[in-house]
């Protein structure tokens, strides 16, 4: 499973060896539910090891914690990254044309003042 990519869509996002589990592992050391990722009341998220259960993030032990981004969990024999999706960006479209628009206009509006004090 090496490269692989796995989005959590909703939450609590549990990680282990059971087919309930949204990413199910079934290396050596893994339990049935193993780790569990949730969100907090403050929008982050945490993760919460299962009582007995083994963890490890960026080489400290966890029992529970906020996770952030980059950080690298150990479960048994796999490693797994953290990472926040990429933010799409909008586009910018709409604000382009009126801007090139205004653009365009200003410079009609210099062309005729010049050509009325010509005249």
């Amino acid at each position: 499973m090496a490269g692989a990519v796995e989005v959590a869509r909703h939450f609590p996002f549990r990680i282990g060896r059971s087919a309930a589990a949204n990413l199910r592992i079934e290396d050596a050391g893994i339990w049935d539910e193993h780790l569990t990722l949730s969100l907090n009341a403050a929008g982050q998220i945490e993760a919460t090891v299962q009582p007995g259960a083994l963890a490890t993030v960026n080489a400290q032990s966890l029992d529970q914690g906020r996770l952030r981004n980059g950080d690298v969990i150990q479960i048994g024999a796999v490693q797994l990254a953290f990472e926040l999706s990429p933010a799409r960006q909008r586009g910018f479209w709409a604000r382009e044309g009126l801007v090139w628009t205004g653009l365009a206009l200003l410079c009609l509006a210099q062309v005729a003042l010049i050509y009325w004090l010509l005249n």
